[in-house]
């Protein structure tokens, strides 16, 4: 069988991921936080209803702290309080979907004897095997934060989720959304009640100087044994910004020594390119995501968020930073991010990525006329010293610009070599590569063997191609290369090198296959749209192939 694709995660909504993720991280209160976590699960994960909750410090049982999706239900159960060993037990039941636990509606019946509290909806029995039943459970315990991120530590709460809008039991992907957003509502959800500490803290420091004395040792062992980084720097004055004290955590995130953070601002410590972003961040309340560099020369990507104190009514006042460890979620957006735009098998652009590559390149505007009088207005040339065009997408791993065209953003015109003309014109090439006699190879010796062929395909044509030349799997056996700066005999000599890679012996399943290739030349140039100028490329290797004798075309 073909090896099973991941889904296709629109970019809309990761990015959407991210937001609830940010927004769960900036809620004023711990109550704001609760209620954040609970929406963010409709918003970003596509359920209907969510429930929040939360372990109770005084006695160790789960309340209902928050409910989102549907006002009558959560009238019935806010507030509500289960045991701590009902919900053990049903966390132990079920299936394991990672940290996820999973009860179907056969074990239903078991649930009748604890006092978890839970809301009940009607609906039809599944008529599939993976379709949602009303009295189907999903939990997602919540743990507080251990070291360097891991989820080790004691159970926080647990998110219950319900009635998927999908109508399915999530798949691979939203399992690993779903146990991602708990991690980070955990992590949320403790920094609440640490700065809620931390607040009340500062309120007894104003008050009076015997419950400063009290408030600075809760202060000093909140600091000290906070799960995540926490400094504290000077604010104002010639040494504002330089690290003053640090607690235990951020010096083993940075792995530097406190003696030695004593040396630094975060200015000294920060990635270059996040400079600008550590300025724009406020001194009070400001919040942003950059990079660190340790000891080593690596950096970690944090999250950094900024408060004042003072040291005491009208004294001194400094600068508080909590520095939260992100790597691993940064991690994960990334791959969730490949994922949406890599074909799964060859690791190639997909589709999307390759019409969001070629569109960037390409005006709506069909001429090209005014490009000299534009030139003398702007002072920008059109073209580079090569008489190129610029490519905005440089690399085949980088995102593409934008190539809109306004009065102030001056877009260089993608234009084609002229039809019956080789006058050295040079433009964006799109070469439509179809494979022949790859059908009877998958008939024959079976999908495996297909698909070591399309890997090895992708392989030789991404190494023959140049830096900067995208290679993209359209689907199927189709393939297509993105080729700036050619002029005609340039892409069809390019062709030819493919055509010429492509025929060699591939060893797939342990026997020697061979496969052939039909390739159409086309030309990107504004005015066009991605889909006309795939296909105007596609029509182009149809001739190409029906114009080659059979035997011809299978041998390459």
């Amino acid at each position: 069988m073909e090896a099973e694709s991941e889904p296709y995660v629109r970019l809309a909504s990761l990015r959407q991921l991210h937001q609830v993720m940010a927004d769960m991280n900036t809620a004023r209160s711990l109550a704001d936080t609760l209620q954040t976590v609970a929406d963010g699960v409709i918003t970003a994960l596509g359920y209907e209803m969510a429930c929040v909750n939360l372990v109770r410090p005084t006695d160790g049982h789960l309340v209902v702290a928050a409910f989102s999706g549907n006002s009558a239900a959560e009238a019935l159960i806010t507030g509500r309080v289960g045991s701590r060993e009902s919900w053990d037990r049903r966390l132990a039941m079920g299936e394991q979907w990672g940290d996820l636990v999973f009860i179907p509606h056969t074990e239903g019946w078991v649930l009748d004897d604890d006092d978890v509290p839970q809301w009940y909806t009607d609906g039809p029995a599944p008529r599939f095997e993976d379709e949602w039943h009303p009295s189907d459970r999903l939990f997602a315990p919540m743990y507080t934060p251990g070291i360097s991120g891991s989820s080790c530590g004691e159970l926080l709460g647990v998110i219950s989720v319900d009635r998927p809008r999908n109508g399915r039991h999530p798949g691979a992907w939203g399992r690993e959304a779903l146990q991602m957003y708990a991690f980070q509502a955990a992590i949320a959800i403790s920094n609440a009640r640490l700065r809620a500490n931390m607040q009340r803290a500062l309120v007894r420091l104003e008050r009076e100087q015997q419950a400063l004395r009290a408030s600075e040792e809760s202060f000093r062992q909140a600091f000290e044994y906070a799960p995540s980084g926490m400094a504290i720097a000077e604010m104002g004055g010639d040494q504002h910004g330089r690290i003053l004290r640090t607690n235990d955590a951020l010096c083993r995130l940075l792995d530097r020594p406190a003696s030695a953070m004593r040396r630094y601002s975060f200015s000294d410590l920060v990635h270059p390119e996040d400079i600008g972003t550590l300025l724009r961040t406020s001194a009070e309340g400001g919040r942003a995501e950059l990079r660190l560099g340790r000891r080593d020369g690596t950096y970690v990507w944090v999250s950094l968020r900024n408060s004042v104190v003072a040291d005491a009514a009208d004294g001194p006042r400094f600068l508080l930073t909590h520095v939260e460890d992100i790597e691993e979620r940064k991690r994960r957006e990334l791959q969730l991010a490949h994922r949406a735009s890599h074909d799964s098998l060859t690791g190639l652009p997909n589709s999307a990525e390759l019409r969001s590559r070629l569109s960037s390149r390409l005006c709506t505007r069909a001429d090209a006329g005014g490009l000299e009088s534009l030139d003398a207005a702007y002072g920008h040339p059109a073209y580079d010293v090569n008489g190129h065009g610029f490519d905005f997408a440089a690399t085949a791993g980088g995102s593409a610009g934008s190539s809109s065209y306004d009065g102030y953003d001056h877009h260089v015109h993608t234009v084609a070599p002229e039809e019956g003309r080789d006058d050295g014109a040079k433009g964006l090439a799109v070469l439509f590569c179809d494979l022949d006699g790859f059908k009877s190879i998958n008939d024959r010796f079976g999908h495996n063997a297909g698909d070591a062929v399309l890997i090895e395909v992708a392989r030789r044509l991404g190494r023959a191609v140049r830096d900067g030349d995208t290679v993209a799997r359209l689907g199927g056996d189709e393939f297509v290369i993105l080729a700036d700066g050619l002029g005609k005999a340039d892409a069809q000599d390019l062709a030819v090198r493919l055509r010429n890679e492509i025929i060699q012996p591939i060893r797939a399943e342990g026997r020697a296959v061979r496969v052939g290739a039909s390739f159409g030349i086309g030309w990107a140039h504004c005015g066009m749209t991605a889909d006309e100028v795939l296909k105007s490329a596609d029509e182009r290797m149809y001739v190409e192939k029906r114009s080659r004798p059979k035997a011809h075309r299978r041998a390459g």
